[in-house]
């Protein structure tokens, strides 16, 4: 019997992927908050998190393993058809392949980067979120989202920086980015927490579900242990 999965754990999935996507394309902007520098993808990035919250909470750690390898086989393919657009020839009319190719041109090592952080940090994120609800019996469903943030959060900066920068920027520099986009992305958290306890309740009510993870298996590349 085939497994089926309901519409609306499809459309977190589908949110997940774009939110992704967006952090990405979004992440070649840099904005001055005035105390310090960010980039434009800190807008979108933590409704990853939030959403991977949600699901880990709902369905549990499998269907969050297996959105997250979505999101991620998503965002590489959408890299790689940028890819091919700017290999393509120019129209001798059109003027703005020099600012397209700036915009969208990321480095491969930057893009190793982002990959690879955003796939530990998800990881940890719902393994943290899964074993603290086991833990806690389900109770204090606050602490265990914003505790597995602070977690993911830190790996995903931890991963990011040092792979994209180190050896191009100072070190003391590098620290303060993990330092402040961790910090960042996990205070974006908890002001939106008000909402995602409410989004919570109205899943485990419109789905009629509450996993808990017992005897799963937590191996990252089980990807259709789902």
């Amino acid at each position: 019997m085939k497994k089926r999965v309901s519409v609306t754990f499809l459309l977190l999935t589908v949110f997940f992927s774009v939110f992704l996507i967006l952090a990405n394309l979004l992440e070649v902007k840099i904005v001055d908050l005035g105390f310090m520098t960010v980039t434009g993808g800190l807008i979108v990035f933590p409704m990853s998190y939030i959403i991977n919250d949600c699901i880990v909470e709902v369905y549990g750690f499998r269907a969050a393993r297996f959105t997250i390898w979505l999101g991620f086989f998503m965002n590489l393919l959408c890299v790689a058809l940028i890819q091919v657009a700017m290999a393509l020839p120019a129209d001798a009319t059109w003027s703005g392949q020099d600012a397209f190719v700036a915009t969208f041109g990321n480095s491969a090592r930057i893009l190793f980067a982002s990959f690879t952080a955003m796939v530990c940090g998800s990881m940890v994120n719902a393994y943290v979120m899964s074993k603290m609800k086991i833990g806690q019996g389900g109770r204090h469903f606050s602490l265990r989202a914003v505790a597995s943030t602070v977690f993911g959060e830190t790996v995903d900066s931890l991963v990011f920086f040092p792979i994209a920068f180190l050896g191009i920027l100072p070190t003391s520099t590098i620290v303060a980015l993990v330092l402040a986009q961790a910090g960042l992305k996990t205070l974006y958290e908890i002001i939106a927490l008000p909402v995602t306890i409410r989004v919570v309740r109205v899943l485990k009510r419109r789905e009629e579900l509450d996993v808990y993870d017992y005897n799963v298996s937590y191996r990252w590349w089980r990807i259709f242990d789902f």
